[in-house]
C-alpha cells in the first residue's frame, strides 16, 4: 500500500478508480462456497464432533500457527433447559479443546430477544448469559453487537440508541466498534446494526463516522499485520440467498437486513489493503465460505441452530474454530456438538 495514503485517506477512492480501468478479468477471483453435505441424519450422534475444514489460502510449509480462536455466534440463550444446557456444553467443549483456544469471539445475538418482549424478560436473558459464562468459561471473550442483542430491535417507530447502549453495558463495551491485536493479527469488530422506523426495524451497514474510523484504522495498520474483520451481518455470503423467500418474479432480492447494504463500498475499500485476510459473520444461521478478491468470508452458522429447535435447513447447531497463521492464511473447523440431553 502506498504510504502517502497515511496523509490523504481520500486518495483511496482515486486509487480504486484507477484500478477500475484494468480489465474485469484481473478483478475476479474464483468464488468458493463451502456447504455441508455431511448431515445425512438429524440424529445428534451422527454429527457430534464432526468438523468441516475450509481450504487454506496458503500452502506454505513453513507457516506457523499464530492464533486459534472460537467463533460463537447466534447463541440466542434464554432461561430454559435446552438453551442453557446447549450454551454451557458449547463453552465446556471450547475450554477443553485439545489445541488450546486463545480467545472467544461472540459474533452477536447472545440472547433470544424476540423484539416485543418486556424489559424484565430481557434482563432475565442477559442474567442467564452472564451466569453461564461465569460458570462454564475461563477464556477471554470479545463481543460483536447483533440485532437480537438490542431491546425492541424489531419494532417500528423506535429509537434504537438507548437499546444499543444497554447492549454495550451488558457486553462491557465503551464503544460499539473497536479493534484489538494479538500475535501478528488485528481484529476489527464492527457494528452492523442500525434502526429504522419500519418493520423489520433494522438494516446492516456502517454509519459515516464508523466508516471513516475503519478507513483510518486500515491505513494506520502496518502492512505486515494481518487483519480479520468481524461483523454480525455478513458483508458477503452466498447463504443469504437461501434464508427466507428471496426469489420471486424470476428475480433474486437480497434484503439489507441479511447482507450489508454497503457491501460494494466496503469491498472496494478492502481491495486497497492486501493485509485484510478474513471476514467473520453470523446472523444467517447457515454456513458458507466465499473467497472474493483474495479475502476469505466465513459465515459461521449458529450455536442455537434453529433457535434451539434443531437443524436450521441443512445445518445443525454449531460453532467454529478459526485457525490463523503467521503467513496471513487461515482456515476453519466447523464443530457440531451435542446440544441437548438425550
Amino acid at each position: 500500500m502506498p504510504r502517502n495514503l497515511l496523509a490523504k485517506p481520500s486518495s483511496i477512492r482515486l486509487l480504486h478508480l484507477t484500478k477500475n480501468l484494468q480489465s474485469r478479468k484481473n478483478f475476479l477471483k474464483t468464488l468458493g462456497v463451502l456447504g455441508s453435505g455431511l448431515l445425512l441424519s438429524n440424529k445428534i450422534d451422527a454429527v457430534k464432533n464432526t468438523a468441516l475444514y475450509s481450504p487454506t489460502s496458503s500452502q506454505n510449509p513453513l507457516r506457523k500457527q499464530a492464533l486459534r480462536i472460537a467463533h460463537l455466534t447466534d447463541i440466542h440463550v434464554s432461561p430454559g433447559k435446552v438453551p442453557e444446557y446447549g450454551y454451557a456444553t458449547t463453552l465446556e467443549e471450547v475450554n477443553a479443546t485439545e489445541n488450546d483456544i486463545d480467545f472467544i469471539i461472540n459474533g452477536g445475538d447472545a440472547i433470544l430477544n424476540l423484539g416485543a418482549i418486556s424489559r424484565k424478560k430481557i434482563k432475565e436473558q442477559w442474567a442467564t448469559f452472564h451466569h453461564i459464562n461465569k460458570e462454564h468459561n475461563s477464556l477471554p471473550i470479545h463481543h460483536c453487537i447483533g440485532n437480537h442483542d438490542i431491546f425492541s430491535f424489531a419494532l417500528p417507530n423506535k429509537n434504537h440508541d438507548a437499546g444499543k447502549l444497554w447492549t454495550m453495558d451488558e457486553y462491557s463495551l465503551t464503544k460499539n466498534y473497536y479493534s484489538f491485536s494479538q500475535n501478528g493479527w488485528k481484529f476489527i469488530v464492527l457494528d452492523s446494526i442500525h434502526g429504522r422506523n419500519t418493520i423489520p426495524g433494522y438494516y446492516a451497514k456502517l454509519d459515516d463516522e464508523q466508516y471513516l474510523w475503519l478507513e483510518k484504522e486500515l491505513i494506520e495498520t502496518p502492512t505486515e499485520i494481518h487483519i480479520c474483520i468481524v461483523t454480525h451481518v455478513p458483508i458477503l455470503a452466498v447463504c443469504t440467498m437461501f434464508d427466507g423467500s428471496n426469489h420471486s418474479n424470476n428475480q433474486w432480492r437480497m434484503p439489507d437486513n441479511n447482507l450489508h447494504a454497503d457491501a460494494q463500498k466496503l469491498i472496494e475499500l478492502f481491495y486497497n489493503f492486501k493485509n485484510i485476510k478474513a471476514c467473520l459473520s453470523g446472523h444467517i444461521h447457515l454456513i458458507d465460505h466465499v473467497n472474493y478478491l483474495g479475502i476469505d468470508y466465513y459465515c459461521n452458522g449458529a450455536v442455537s441452530g434453529s433457535w434451539w429447535g434443531g437443524n436450521y435447513q441443512q445445518f445443525a447447531p454449531s460453532y467454529s474454530v478459526m485457525n490463523f497463521y503467521s503467513d496471513g492464511s487461515c482456515n476453519r473447523e466447523v464443530k457440531f456438538y451435542n446440544w441437548r440431553k438425550e
